[in-house]
């Protein structure tokens, strides 16, 4: 597992759990973000908010919030 804040571009992954309180795994719930989700990063976070893609919505995300949002890769994903 790893931090969605270190997912490139284009990549697709499954979420795994959220390392936050209550309050940011509800916030996180209401956008339909919770475990088991698959979502696409669209834009790094190096330059921004993290710009993800979940059923043809998007959602921005700060760096804090992305780094406590453990991710899963799927398919052909490698982070060794």
């Amino acid at each position: 597992m790893i931090p969605l804040s270190m997912v490139r571009p284009g990549e697709k992954v499954e979420i795994v759990v959220v390392n936050g309180g209550k309050g940011l795994s509800m916030r996180l719930a209401a956008m339909g973000l919770y475990p088991g989700t698959i979502i696409e990063v669209v834009s790094d976070a190096r330059m921004g908010p993290l710009i993800i893609s979940r059923g043809g919505a998007r959602f921005a995300l700060g760096f804090g919030m992305a780094h406590k949002i453990l991710v899963r890769p799927i398919g052909e994903n490698n982070y060794g």
